[in-house]
């Protein structure tokens, strides 16, 4: 009798200890780990590997870009020195009238001919170290970027434009190395008069 009962209890409980155990050998490995806390640390891992990846592609960008600006940008301090001579070469053209060479030697022609081909020289070979004039002409607009505005004055120039260059400046690749300081026009005189010499007001907001 008793055997009888064991085998039906047996028989009851066999399935359901069968699942159980199915389900318990599927969720754990040999480690005591179920699959679930398996799937998370891969997802932990995974997670990880891609701040890696990206971490060291923005290291290389940024030594890249380093390389880069440290290359163009090392004669900054020499290219800076330069412009005295430049702005000398500049003066000593502008300071001779068209006028003046009507009638003047040979010599003196020559002279101010070789000043003149120096200062085109000079700038041609700063441009090719990607150092470039800014020389705006009045009418074109304001930029505190590239210009430095010392005086604002009446002129037939639109309001806020520049009226008037006091001394051209340089960028060098896409960074100022100075600024080109300017008049900017306040608009056209009252009453109609003539527009004053540049040197106005001072615009402290330069």
């Amino acid at each position: 009798m008793s055997d009888e009962n064991n085998n039906i209890s047996d028989e009851e409980q066999t399935p359901e200890a069968a699942a159980e155990e199915a389900v318990a050998a599927e969720e754990m490995t040999e480690d005591g780990k179920s699959v679930e806390q398996l799937e998370a640390e891969l997802d932990d891992l995974r997670d990880r590997l891609l701040r890696a990846v990206a971490e060291e592609q923005n290291t290389r960008r940024r030594a890249e870009r380093e390389k880069s600006d440290t290359r163009e940008y090392a004669i900054t301090s020499f290219a800076r020195d330069m412009l005295d001579v430049a702005d000398n070469l500049n003066r000593a053209v502008s300071a001779v009238d068209e006028s003046a060479l009507d009638g003047a030697s040979d010599a003196f022609k020559n002279l101010i001919e070789g000043v003149a081909m120096t200062e085109r020289a000079l700038l041609s070979k700063m441009e090719g170290h990607g150092i470039k004039k800014v020389d705006p002409a009045p009418g074109e607009a304001f930029d505190p970027n590239i210009h430095q505005a010392v005086a604002q004055i009446p002129s037939d120039q639109p309001n806020g434009t520049i009226a008037s260059v006091m001394q051209i400046g340089y960028t060098i690749g896409k960074r100022t190395l100075r600024a080109a300081m300017v008049a900017v026009s306040a608009g056209a005189p009252a009453g109609g008069g003539e527009t004053p010499p540049a040197g106005g007001s001072v615009d402290v907001k330069a």
